[in-house]
């Protein structure tokens, strides 16, 4: 198939307009903005609606309400932007609505800057709103996933009626890479015979997040307890690199394992044991897999672009069967190939801790 040259912005929001997304509503933020901008000129195109809205809160619960009435719809935003929608993506779960919102990470905390980050691992998995709630949480590590991974999320919005991110970061947003723009094929998803389309010959649906009655709130947080389950059980992605007879695993998703990938594949060369696992799903996070492949002769080296985050969950699959040590760069600090290079040389030869550059060590627990 013919590849088009395209940045990765470009092709996630292309890849949402191929889902069959018809409304968008977002609001201006390095280093996402060509989303929206795609965007103001794409949906006309396509009988669809993009609204700049007044601000991030606005844009996400515009799109609860077109989501409401069962209309494919997303937001995208950066990280303080994804911050102020945080509440309107808390009443999307509880209501059960399914959308796309999309996270191009810069550093933080506060307005930081604007270099790729990965510091709202956090925010994204662990759910950054209030409740009891999980979102299906992607990471891509390439232009190509962008587009790939977009596509699967509307699906699974819909066939979870939960909300999915796109966790990607200011690197992977803004490069261009040759993908192939593979066409959409419509799976059997279930009716939305639940969305406000008018009560004419049916009873009147109901779409909220209030649960008043006694035990009414508990209950329905079983239930979404049980659709999440449901997700750990069948939506786990990951890709991995030289597991088979590794004793040093590197761990690693988005960006960072991309660089790390080129580490490790230089480190094969040379002959030492290096492999790299890569979660594509950070919730559900693979940690079955994790967790299958400790043993005695194997350690574990978590990269991220942040202070330690993702390593949370590789301790918590790994529970004490092997070492995990990290390392990581904060505040928009991007790794080098030649950096990890180094990190996991050294790890390998001498066993030494791994620990961020300009920053006290990171200590195993």
């Amino acid at each position: 198939m013919q590849k088009i040259l395209m940045k990765g912005n470009d092709a996630l929001a292309e890849a949402a307009i191929e889902a069959g997304c018809r409304f968008y509503a977002g609001y201006p933020i390095t280093p996402q903005n060509e989303v929206p901008e795609h965007m103001s000129r794409r949906m006309p195109e396509v009988n669809g609606i993009f609204i700049q809205a007044e601000s991030e809160l606005a844009a996400i619960n515009m799109v609860f309400g077109a989501s409401a009435v069962g209309a494919r719809a997303m937001t995208s935003s950066s990280s303080p932007g994804i911050s102020l929608k945080q509440e309107g993506i808390s009443y999307l779960a509880g209501a059960e609505l399914p959308a796309v919102i999309a996270n191009i990470q810069r550093g933080g905390p506060g307005l930081g800057n604007i270099s790729g980050s990965q510091a709202d691992y956090f925010q994204a998995v662990k759910g950054g709103g209030h409740g009891d709630y999980r979102l299906l949480v992607y990471a891509p590590w390439t232009v190509q996933e962008m587009w790939d991974l977009t596509l699967r999320a509307f699906d699974k919005a819909d066939e979870y009626r939960n909300p999915a991110m796109i966790l990607s970061d200011g690197i992977v947003g803004q490069i261009m890479e040759p993908i192939v723009c593979t066409r959409y094929k419509r799976p059997k998803l279930p009716q939305k015979d639940w969305a406000l389309t008018g009560c004419a010959g049916r009873k009147p649906n109901v779409v909220k997040s209030l649960f008043m009655g006694e035990g009414a709130l508990e209950e329905h947080n079983l239930k979404l307890k049980e659709k999440y389950g449901r997700m750990k059980k069948t939506e786990v992605l990951y890709d991995s690199l030289y597991l088979d007879d590794a004793e040093l695993i590197v761990a690693a998703y988005g960006i960072a394992a991309r660089i790390a990938s080129s580490a490790v594949r230089k480190l094969r060369k040379e002959g030492h044991k290096a492999g790299l696992f890569r979660p594509v799903t950070l919730f559900p996070f693979p940690e079955k897999k994790i967790a299958d492949l400790c043993n005695s002769k194997r350690r574990f080296l978590t990269i991220e672009m942040n202070l330690g985050q993702m390593v949370e969950d590789v301790r918590l699959a790994v529970n004490g069967r092997a070492q995990v040590d990290f390392y990581g760069r904060p505040g928009g600090g991007v790794m080098t190939t030649e950096e990890l290079y180094n990190v996991i040389s050294n790890k390998i030869i001498s066993g030494q801790n791994a620990m961020p550059l300009r920053h006290s060590p990171q200590k195993s627990q």
